[in-house]
C-alpha cells in the first residue's frame, strides 16, 4: 500500500497545473524576444540610430544593468496589483517597446522606447519565477524550476538562431518586429488563458527590500564577493557588448555573431548539472575559484585569431567537412570556456549568497543576489565603447577614399581588446582566493572559539 502511495506520488510530480505550462511558454517568448534583441543592440543603436561606440557603451549598459536591479522593486508591486495584471502590463509594454523601436531610429524615441522596454522587462522575472513557485509542490518544486530553466535557454537559443535571417534579408531594425511579435504572442496569453494564482502567502513590500539592502551592505562577505564576481560578469556581457560588433567589423556583415553567441547557453545546458554534480562536496567558494581561474584563459582564446590564422592561413578545416575562419574558431573556443566557467560559478554563488542570508529571508536576500550583472554591465559595457572605438573603430568613422590595407591596419591591433579582459579576468582569480583565504582562516578561529 505504502509502495503504491509513493509511486502515486512520483507520477503526480510531474503534473502542473495549467497556469504554469502558459507561464513557460510565455517565457520562452519572452526570452527569443530579449535575447534576439539584446544580442544586436549595440549593432542596432550604432549603425541604424547613429551612436557612436562610447555612447552605445553607456547606454546599453544603463538598460542591461538596471534590468537586473528593477525586479527586486517591482516584485513588490506585482504582489500587490496581482499576477494576472502583472502579465497583462508587462507583456503589453514589452509589445509597445519592441515595436516603436522598429519605427523609430532617431536617439530620443529610441531611449523613451528602450525605458519602455526596461520597465515592461522588469516586471518579468517576478512573475514568471512568482508563477512557477506558486504552481508546484514541495514535492516537484526542483523538477518545475528546472524545466523553467531549460525553457529559458531555449528560448534564448531559439532566439539568437533566428535573427541572423531577419537582420542580413530584412534589415537590422527589423528584429525589432520579431521581438514585437513574440511578446505579442505572449500578450494575447496573457489576456485569454492565465489566471490568477493562488495568492494565499506573505508578500513583501518595499522596505522589507530596503531592508534587506541593508542587511548585505552590513555583511562583508556578501559584498566583497559580489564585487569579485563582478569580474566575471564583465567578461561574460562581452558577449553582447563587444563580440557582435568585433566579429562583424573583422568578418564582414555576412558573419553570425548571434550563431556564436549560442554556444554560451549549449554549453551551459549541456554541463551545469555534471559540473555541479563534481563539485558538490567542494566549498561553494573553491567551485567558483575554478571557474574563475577558467575566465582568462577564455579572454585570451579570444585574442589568439591571429597566431591561429599564421598557422592555418584564413580557413581552418575540419576534415574536409566544415571550413572556419580562424577568428571564429577561437571565438568559439573562448565562448565555451566562458559557458563552462559559468558552470562552477553561478549556481555556487547562489547557494553561498543563500546561506547567508538570515533564516526566512533567502527570497529578499536572493532578489540583490545579480547585483553583480548591475555594476557590470554599467563597467563593461562602458569599457567595451571605448576599447572597441580605440582598437576595432566602426568603419563609417574612418577617413574617405582608404586603399584596403590602409583600412586593414585600423584594425590591426583589434584582438588587444581581450588582453584587457584576460587582465581583469586574473584580478578577480586572485582577489577570489585571498577571499577564500580570508574567510576559510576566520571560520576556522570562530570553530575553535565556539
Amino acid at each position: 500500500m505504502v509502495l503504491l502511495m509513493t509511486e502515486a506520488v512520483q507520477k503526480e510530480s510531474w503534473k502542473f497545473p495549467k497556469d504554469f505550462w502558459l507561464a513557460n511558454f510565455m517565457e520562452l517568448c519572452e526570452r527569443a524576444a530579449y535575447y534576439g534583441f539584446f544580442v544586436v543592440l549595440t549593432l542596432f543603436l550604432t549603425d541604424i540610430v547613429g551612436f557612436t561606440d562610447i555612447e552605445t557603451g553607456i547606454v546599453a549598459g544603463l538598460f542591461y544593468g538596471l534590468l537586473y536591479l528593477f525586479p527586486t522593486f517591482v516584485g513588490a508591486y506585482v504582489d500587490k496589483i496581482g499576477f494576472r495584471k502583472g502579465m497583462i502590463i508587462a507583456f503589453g509594454t514589452l509589445t509597445t517597446g519592441y515595436f516603436f523601436l522598429g519605427i523609430f531610429q532617431t536617439k530620443i524615441p529610441v531611449l523613451f522606447f528602450l525605458f519602455v522596454l526596461l520597465v515592461g522587462a522588469s516586471f518579468i522575472k517576478p512573475l514568471i519565477t512568482g508563477t512557477v513557485a506558486k504552481t508546484t509542490t514541495e514535492v516537484n518544486r526542483a523538477r518545475g524550476y528546472s524545466l523553467f530553466y531549460w525553457v529559458v535557454n531555449i528560448g534564448a537559443f531559439s532566439g539568437k538562431t533566428f535573427v541572423p535571417f531577419i537582420r542580413q534579408g530584412l534589415g537590422l531594425e527589423y528584429v525589432n518586429f520579431f521581438s514585437a511579435a513574440m511578446a505579442f504572442i505572449a500578450f494575447v496569453f496573457a489576456i485569454f488563458f492565465y489566471q490568477e494564482p493562488d495568492r494565499t502567502y506573505e508578500n513583501k513590500d518595499i522596505r522589507d527590500i530596503f531592508r534587506a539592502l541593508m542587511g548585505i551592505l552590513h555583511k562583508p562577505r556578501l559584498w566583497v564577493l559580489t564585487l569579485i564576481i563582478t569580474g566575471f560578469w564583465l567578461i561574460q556581457g562581452q558577449l553582447y557588448a563587444t563580440m557582435p560588433k568585433y566579429v562583424i567589423r573583422l568578418l564582414g556583415e555576412s558573419a553570425k555573431p548571434e550563431w556564436l553567441a549560442n554556444v554560451n547557453p549549449l554549453v551551459v545546458v549541456i554541463f551545469v548539472v555534471f559540473v555541479t554534480q563534481m563539485m558538490k562536496n567542494k566549498l561553494a567558494v573553491t567551485s567558483m575559484l575554478v571557474g574563475m581561474l577558467l575566465m582568462p584563459l577564455s579572454a585570451l582564446a579570444m585574442a589568439m585569431s591571429q597566431e591561429l590564422e599564421s598557422i592555418t592561413g584564413p580557413a581552418v578545416s575540419f576534415f574536409g567537412l566544415l571550413e572556419l575562419h580562424p577568428l571564429t574558431v577561437m571565438m568559439i573556443i573562448g565562448i565555451a570556456i566562458q559557458g563552462l566557467a559559468e558552470c562552477f560559478i553561478s549556481p555556487r554563488f547562489l547557494e553561498y549568497f543563500s546561506f547567508q542570508a538570515p533564516k526566512g529571508e533567502e527570497g529578499l536576500y536572493l532578489g540583490f543576489s545579480h547585483l553583480h550583472s548591475f555594476l557590470s554591465a554599467i563597467i563593461g559595457f562602458s569599457m567595451s565603447g571605448f576599447l572597441l572605438d580605440k582598437y576595432c573603430p566602426n568603419p563609417e568613422t574612418l577617413p574617405h577614399g582608404l586603399s584596403v590595407a590602409q583600412k586593414a591596419s585600423y584594425y590591426a591591433n583589434a584582438h588587444y581588446i581581450w588582453y584587457y579582459f584576460v587582465a581583469i579576468g586574473l584580478l578577480s582569480a586572485v582577489s577570489l582566493f585571498i577571499f577564500r583565504l580570508v574567510t576559510n582562516r576566520i571560520d576556522a578561529k570562530n570553530a575553535g572559539e565556539a
